[in-house]
């Protein structure tokens, strides 16, 4: 999987990321997994917003958008007011039809990475409560259990409730 590139997203890039949050949210329903995306929920204005406040990455294979994360430095809506020890890792996104099997953990440790590289010393996520196969994901990267956030505010809709997990990050080198 050396193939992968990463990179920030620019402004150009939204339409793609667009594309690729529908795909992901229309593979989930294509098997089950209801209540946490909908396709058309997020627009290019989100992205670009996470883009003035935070970081989205990209990554491309081939020539061809892989997948995609948000990283954030704060999230009040989920952990309240925190000291700025953590990364927030939204929105992790793999393209289904063109990635590489294990590049959502490839993508997971990118961000952690990420993390670690800005300082924090925690990699933080939520998780959709009833979703008890991408909880189990992240705890089998080695997440905790971190605490619950019931009705969390969300961008295209009805607030959710969510499990909150995190991981202790370092540097290289440390």
């Amino acid at each position: 999987m050396n193939d992968i590139h990463l990179r920030l997203a620019e402004d150009a890039d939204v339409a793609s990321l667009v594309h690729l949050r529908d795909a992901a949210a229309r593979w989930m329903l294509a098997r089950g997994i209801t209540g946490q995306w909908e396709p058309g929920e997020l627009d290019e204005d989100h992205f670009r917003r996470i883009m003035k406040s935070g970081e989205v990455w990209l990554a491309e294979a081939g020539g061809r958008l892989a997948g995609a994360w948000e990283l954030w430095w704060e999230d009040e809506d989920a952990w309240g007011p925190q000291p700025p020890v953590a990364g927030y890792i939204h929105r992790l996104m793999v393209n289904h039809g063109s990635a590489p099997p294990g590049t959502g953990r490839l993508l997971l440790r990118a961000a952690e990475r990420r993390v670690a590289a800005a300082g924090r010393t925690s990699a933080r996520l939520d998780c959709l409560a009833g979703n008890t196969r991408l909880n189990t994901y992240y705890l089998n990267a080695g997440y905790r259990v971190a605490g619950h956030k019931e009705g969390k505010p969300q961008p295209g809709g009805t607030p959710k409730s969510f499990t909150l997990m995190e991981k202790a990050v370092r540097a290289e080198g440390e």
